[in-house]
């Protein structure tokens, strides 16, 4: 796997703006985006993941990424919503219509793009595209992956040094590989912390059509089961869900711990902000930005790029006051760090 660019390096967090403003927005139209440019031309487009813009987390960051490259490079931008129940095809004809259109780069948020991508890619050689969370080949496309894994190590030694009950839970919002990464990271950052510390986890749905990244309801109901089995601090990877279980978590009066983005910033979460911990944190956005910044600049990334935390494009938050005062957390996250990063802490994917 080919490591990040000295490009993406640079870009990675230069787009961390805040989400909580993007949070009501609907997408924005292509007549919107045109007048808005200053200079008449079309550059980077995003089609969201399940949950769309205002999920408070994956689509949210990507759209901070979109914002950050519309604001500097003064080109007309486009978002695009997912459609409940869409195909491959869906997808498929979404991603050419942008490339059409001369939109550059054009950007699928999620790994359920890759068949779409793959497709679009072959058609269109001389447009950009790039895919978050998945790994596709072509000469034009560039692979924006993530090592969750690390993150979520992180997340889990905070968890076994924040856990009173020495129970601690995961919601995951699907069961598939990449939500496996944030689990295994997080299991082995508990377990390496306190072996004594036990840890209860649940998917929420086999497939992301089901809700899994897009029910609250059902994330709030997988927190309160874990809550009853006396986790006192519960971490999730689910997207739009992710709100039921901070809302849980927060009722109850234990510790959620947030992921993707700063949930601790967020205003839609504001009113539970003093029960989340810290958030395991991917830069979509930077990455985001990153792919935008290469095309404007001419020399269009591709291949695999791996945003980790050698390059801050994953993190642990610590904005919430309170994670300076449990004793001994900050001191053995920062020692975790140093150890994944000159390799002494291997971090398992699964």
């Amino acid at each position: 796997m080919r490591r990040i660019s000295r490009l993406s390096r640079a870009a990675v967090g230069v787009a961390s703006l805040a989400l909580a403003a993007t949070a009501c927005g609907g997408t924005s139209s292509e007549k919107d985006s045109v007048d808005s440019g200053t200079k008449g031309g079309k550059g980077l487009a995003i089609a969201y993941d399940i949950g769309g813009r205002g999920d408070q987390s994956f689509n949210d960051a990507a759209y901070a990424g979109l914002e950050q490259a519309k604001k500097e490079f003064g080109y007309a931008t486009a978002d695009i919503e997912p459609t409940e129940g869409e195909t491959d095809a869906d997808k498929e004809q979404r991603l050419a219509s942008l490339a059409r259109q001369g939109y550059n780069p054009v950007i699928g948020v999620g790994f359920a793009y890759g068949p779409a991508m793959k497709a679009v890619a072959a058609k269109y050689p001389k447009t950009t595209f790039g895919i978050v969370d998945s790994v596709v080949e072509g000469k034009n496309v560039a692979s924006l992956v993530f090592a969750e894994e690390q993150a979520s190590y992180l997340a889990g030694v905070a968890a076994a040094k924040a856990t009173k009950t020495k129970t601690v839970g995961f919601v995951g919002g699907v069961d598939v590989p990449l939500i496996h990464k944030f689990e295994a990271g997080f299991e082995q950052g508990v377990k390496e912390t306190d072996p004594k510390v036990k840890v209860v986890s649940q998917y929420l749905t086999q497939t992301a059509e089901e809700g899994g990244f897009s029910s609250p309801d059902k994330g709030r109901a997988a927190a309160e089961g874990q809550i009853e089995k006396k986790a006192d601090v519960v971490y999730h990877a689910a997207g739009l869900s992710g709100q039921g279980v901070i809302e849980a978590a927060a009722k109850a009066g234990v510790w959620a711990i947030g992921v993707d983005s700063d949930q601790y910033k967020q205003e839609a979460l504001a009113k539970y902000k003093d029960r989340i911990l810290t958030s395991a944190t991917k830069d979509v956005g930077g990455s985001v930005y990153a792919l935008a910044k290469s095309v404007e600049d001419g020399k269009p990334l591709t291949g695999t790029q791996t945003f980790d935390l050698k390059v801050d494009g994953v993190g642990l938050t610590e904005t919430n006051p309170q994670f300076a005062t449990i004793e001994g957390l900050k001191d053995a996250v920062a020692k975790a760090k140093s150890g994944i990063i000159d390799g002494s802490i291997k971090v398992r994917t699964e």
